[in-house]
Parts: C-alpha cells; sequence; structure tokens
C-alpha cells in the first residue's frame, strides 16, 4: 500500500488559518511548524506562526517568529506589523511604536497601522506619567500616614512627642513611600521583560555547545611518571 502523500506548505498554511479563524491556536501552531520544515524560507509562515504565539501568550517564541519573518524579507511591513504587536502585548510600548513606524514607512496610510501608532504613542505617554506620578503618590500616602502618627500621638498619649521627632518621623515615612512606590514601577518592568525571556529547559538535557567544547577542552589527561608508564604498557594499557 502507498504511503499517503504529504501534504504541501501551501495545504499546512491554509490549514493553520482555518485553525486560527476558530481560535484553535495551538492547533495552528502545529500546522505552520509543519509547514515551515518543508519551506523554512516562507517568511508568511513565521508571520502567521507569531500570531498564533502571541494569541497563546507564548512571546518569546511570537517574538522570535515575528524577527525571522524580518530577516527573510525586510522589505514585507507585515514582519514588523507582528513584532510590534508582541512588544505592544508586553508593555514595551517604546520598541513597539519603533516597530510599527518601520511598518508604516514600508506601507504609508495603512489604517491598521497608523491606530497601532498612535496607540502605542499613547501608552508611551501614559508610562511616562506614571514614572513621574506614582513615586509622588507613594510619598503623599507616606505624609498621610505620618500625619495621622502625629495626631494619635497627640489624642492617646499623655506626653506627645516633639513636634520636630513627629516632623522627622513623617518625613521617613513619606521617603519610604516614594521608594517603595519607585520599586514597584521597577517590578513591573522587570515583570515586562521576563514575558520576552526564552522559557526554562525543564529536561535539563540541552547544554551550551560551548560549555561542551570548554569543558573537552579543559579535560586533563592523566599524568604517570617513566615507571608507571613503562609498566602500563607492558600490561598493554598504553
Amino acid at each position: 500500500m502507498d504511503q499517503a502523500e504529504e501534504p504541501s506548505p501551501v495545504v499546512l498554511k491554509e490549514l493553520g488559518n482555518n485553525a486560527v479563524k476558530e481560535s484553535k491556536f495551538t492547533e495552528a501552531i502545529l500546522h505552520y511548524t509543519h509547514a515551515i520544515k518543508l519551506d523554512p524560507d516562507n517568511y508568511t509562515l513565521y508571520s502567521n506562526r507569531s500570531y498564533a504565539f502571541l494569541k497563546e501568550q507564548q512571546y518569546y517564541f511570537a517574538l522570535e517568529d515575528a524577527n525571522v519573518a524580518i530577516r527573510l524579507n525586510p522589505s514585507w511591513p507585515k514582519g514588523f506589523f507582528r513584532k510590534g504587536e508582541v512588544e505592544y502585548a508586553t508593555g514595551h510600548y517604546i520598541a513597539a511604536y519603533e516597530a510599527y513606524r518601520l511598518a508604516l514607512k514600508l506601507k504609508p496610510e495603512d489604517a491598521n497601522i497608523v491606530e497601532a501608532l498612535n496607540r502605542s504613542a499613547r501608552e508611551i505617554l501614559r508610562e511616562k506619567e506614571a514614572d513621574a506620578k506614582i513615586p509622588w503618590l507613594g510619598a503623599g500616602i507616606g505624609i498621610v500616614i505620618g500625619v495621622v502618627i502625629v495626631i494619635a500621638d497627640c489624642l492617646f498619649t499623655l506626653k506627645p512627642t516633639h513636634p520636630l521627632l513627629m516632623a522627622l518621623v513623617t518625613i521617613v515615612i513619606a521617603l519610604v513611600g516614594y521608594g517603595v512606590a519607585r520599586s514597584y514601577r521597577s517590578y513591573v518592568k522587570c515583570q515586562r521583560d521576563g514575558l520576552l525571556e526564552p522559557p526554562p529547559d525543564l529536561t535539563g538535557t540541552e547544554k551550551d555547545e560551548n560549555e561542551e567544547s570548554e569543558d573537552k577542552s579543559t579535560k586533563k589527561t592523566p599524568r604517570y611518571t617513566k615507571s608507571q608508564a613503562r609498566l602500563r604498557y607492558k600490561k598493554g594499557k598504553l
């Protein structure tokens, strides 16, 4: 019996597209991956798989595929658009804006790209405002807490603390609030960076080739004295 004929990249791409329409993104990824193995230079396949990875929140692989699509066809605007979509989804709005800008340069007046460019510009402004306001909001909360402590000290203690000391306490709490708020903003950005990091190798089977070559180069051969060498030679070990 003849073996069933393997589907062509065109057929596999269409199967992937149909799966995307049905929101079956994992199935779409499998079809696109199969097609890429048969046609590894087809940049549209990487673009489509990037979109499917994005929908599955596999941001690292989505960005990798977008970058491959750009490398294979730097004059194709959709590759840059895909890259921008991944970066926008992970909160990297400045990088997304730049990707959208390059896409628009290749395809001027495209409504979708223009809207995405404006959307990312708005988010950049919001991020700048948040970076400027949130630390001071933390300081303001600290001042409120400090004032509450001062009032409580005046109302509920027989001998209130010296006003200068209480003012110092309020300032310290305000500074702590400011620092906590800044740390929170840094934490948010670190979390976003983590979304684009490669997933960990849970199997532990992969090893960096450089490490392997380094292990081989640093492996030392055993040294023997002349008498030990003659003895090993007689025993047939050398």
